[in-house]
């Protein structure tokens, strides 16, 4: 993200008012490698070379855009569980897949917290970052957010989802201890990525396991984790990504510090605004999979022209882009004709 991208995301969530839209994606290993033409998913995963190539390519292609997180350095799901010990299981054109630690079980497990600077995969994302990192800062770009999978998202990884869901219901106690333990890990995460890179002025957490409990679940399961993992570090940007079920969790993420939220594509705009409160910048939030990257062009057209009518063309507080993470096979035709009806090229 060049500097003036970082001013204009700062200004959107200070709720600034803008003359036009600020765009941006979070884009990673679903998109970034095939798009390129040159590599796979596992390519992108082992080579520090391909995977740097494809983000400087992308910020090449689409000035006008804000990426997001920005280089983002990861293996997919398997970056945090593989800290605790779980079986990574790669493909060549498929994102690879953490397998449980147990199964069957709807007890929650007892963990140990892992060393963030030692265990797993995360030395190799960050000693990724610090080897790119002159390469990104000639290109007048810079490393901006601390990134990690939320508690909830790690947990359903360690344990599978729905034996997690069930163990919050079961074994609350339990439940708690093990999310507080990770809790923990990801605040070493999150401290040791902003201290390694001191351009880091960001924290984006990505749990799409909220999105599958209620509200009371949330306050109890959720936002005290949240809350503690985004206060861990001084930033500007506290950036939250659920693109399942966003109506449990959007009138408590302010109370969380959360200022950014990508949302999922079936809450128009209007209502995720109204639920959040005015703090909360909002990024979103056309279809991504059936628009963005199976729908034609005037398909996409649409959908912008839409947000922009929704809003009333008053675009504080928000950043236009899909309803969550940019999917595979999004074609440049397409991210060209959301920047052009939103009016930020042509």
């Amino acid at each position: 993200m060049t500097q003036k991208q970082w001013d204009a995301l700062l200004a959107v969530v200070k709720g600034v008012r803008l003359e036009k839209p600020l765009c941006g994606f979070i884009a990673d290993s679903p998109w970034l490698p095939e798009w390129t033409g040159t590599a796979s998913i596992l390519d992108y995963f082992s080579s520090d070379a391909v995977w740097l190539e494809a983000n400087l390519k992308a910020v090449r292609t689409f000035p006008d855009a804000i990426f997001l997180p920005g280089f983002w350095s990861e293996y997919g799901m398997c970056t945090e569980p593989s800290a605790f010990g779980s079986r990574l299981v790669w493909h060549e054109h498929e994102l690879p897949f953490a397998e449980p630690l147990v199964r069957g079980s709807e007890k929650a497990l007892v963990l140990t917290k892992p060393d963030a600077a030692s265990s797993g995969l995360l030395p190799f994302v960050l000693r990724r970052l610090v080897r790119a990192r002159p390469a990104i800062e000639a290109e007048g770009h810079a490393i901006r957010f601390a990134v990690a999978r939320g508690p909830l998202n790690i947990a359903s990884f360690l344990m599978g989802t729905t034996e997690f869901l069930m163990a919050m219901q079961i074994d609350p106690e339990g439940t708690h201890a093990m999310l507080g333990v990770i809790t923990a890990f990801l605040e070493d995460w999150v401290r040791l990525q902003a201290a390694t890179i001191p351009t880091i002025r960001g924290v984006l957490l990505l749990d799409d396991i909220v999105g599958f409990i209620g509200p009371d679940d949330v306050a109890s399961f959720a936002m005290p984790y949240l809350t503690r993992i985004y206060g861990a570090v001084d930033s500007d940007v506290r950036f939250f990504h659920n693109d399942a079920n966003g109506l449990s969790c959007a009138p408590q993420l302010a109370g969380a510090g959360i200022n950014l939220f990508n949302f999922g594509f079936e809450h128009p705009i209007d209502e995720m605004r109204s639920l959040v409160g005015p703090e909360v910048a909002l990024l979103g939030n056309i279809p991504p999979r059936d628009v963005l990257a199976a729908g034609t062009p005037e398909q996409v057209r649409a959908g912008v022209a839409a947000m922009k009518e929704v809003l009333g063309h008053d675009y504080s507080r928000v950043v236009f882009s899909c309803g969550g993470g940019l999917p595979q096979n999004v074609p440049s035709e397409n991210l060209r004709t959301f920047l052009t009806e939103a009016g930020v090229v042509g």
